[in-house]
């Protein structure tokens, strides 16, 4: 099981504290540090205010040497798929070829009016989404020395030099999520490396996968190509004060996340994980909100991963 650290840094942090976050996940043996892709805070104020995704990856990438660094997700309304192909590329380079790409239709409206990025309807969002990995997907699989174009509905691009190349072959891993039953699967089908469940209970993962699995199918996929993965809000504690007080740094209940989370003493969240595990679940990004924890993933390193395997 590959445990992932995954932030919210629109919540407050700046960019050394999501290096310091960074580094002890490289240290105490973690596989990756990803990080959302938002610009308003959800529910708090949010000081000192949102770091940008791609920039935050770029600094990271020159800070650590072992972890894999991404996003979960990109929201494609915020870039042009040509631009991104470009930050993609070249931040995998700055890496050493430790790039991944989450990257999704959207879904914060709030954002979008705070920031004036335009927010098309839910079809059209998804329609852009398509196109987008279209384009990321050709731009890299082109040729060396070969031009790429596109024709589409939102975007045209002609006579691309489709350059700069990532490190990765064929590229870097694109993961894609979510609830969706018919667009979200098939997309999914074509272009994903790993399929996310953000925050959903195992019998809502199962049923997921089982669509993805069946997208992949009607399309001559092997459904055994797509790594398959959830997102768990963490909160881990010894002692049952230790808990709460983690829970309260958090501003969520005890219950409430033995119930939704990856939560309870090492030996419950073990057994939590342990349940997506045999459900098909290969992976699972850790959500960690409190960034001035660092004891905190010390011990699920030293706790918890250890009865993973």
């Amino acid at each position: 099981m590959d445990l992932r650290i995954f932030t919210e840094p629109q919540q407050g942090a700046t960019y050394d504290d999501l290096l310091r976050v960074a580094r002890a996940t490289e240290d105490l043996g973690f596989d990756a540090f990803f990080r959302s892709d938002h610009y308003l805070a959800m529910n708090v104020d949010g000081h000192p205010g949102p770091t940008d995704a791609w920039l935050t990856l770029a600094g990271l990438a020159r800070e650590t040497s072992r972890i894999r660094l991404g996003t979960l997700v990109t929201s494609a309304t915020f870039r042009h798929p040509g631009p991104l192909a470009i930050s993609v590329a070249q931040v995998d380079q700055m890496s050493g070829g430790r790039i991944e790409l989450g990257l999704g239709a959207g879904w914060f409206e709030e954002e979008h009016t705070a920031y004036g990025i335009p927010f098309p309807a839910l079809g059209e969002r998804f329609d852009r989404l398509e196109e987008s990995f279209e384009i990321i997907t050709g731009l890299w699989g082109t040729l060396d020395g070969q031009t790429f174009d596109h024709d589409g509905k939102y975007y045209t691009l002609a006579d691309s030099p489709a350059l700069p190349k990532p490190v990765q072959a064929p590229r870097p891993p694109i993961i894609i999520g979510g609830a969706g039953k018919k667009r979200t699967p098939a997309l999914a089908a074509r272009f994903a490396d790993e399929f996310n469940s953000a925050f959903q209970p195992v019998d809502a993962v199962v049923e997921q996968v089982g669509r993805v699995q069946s997208a992949c199918t009607a399309a001559g996929r092997d459904p055994e190509s797509i790594t398959f993965s959830a997102a768990l809000v963490l909160c881990c504690g010894r002692t049952d004060a230790e808990l709460a007080r983690r829970a309260d740094a958090i501003g969520r209940e005890v219950d409430e996340l033995r119930e939704n989370g990856a939560a309870g003493t090492p030996a419950e969240v073990v057994e939590k994980i342990s349940r997506y595990q045999q459900a098909g679940i290969s992976r699972i990004y850790l959500q960690t909100l409190d960034l001035d924890d660092l004891d905190h993933l010390d011990l699920v390193a030293k706790e918890v991963a250890p009865q993973l395997g």
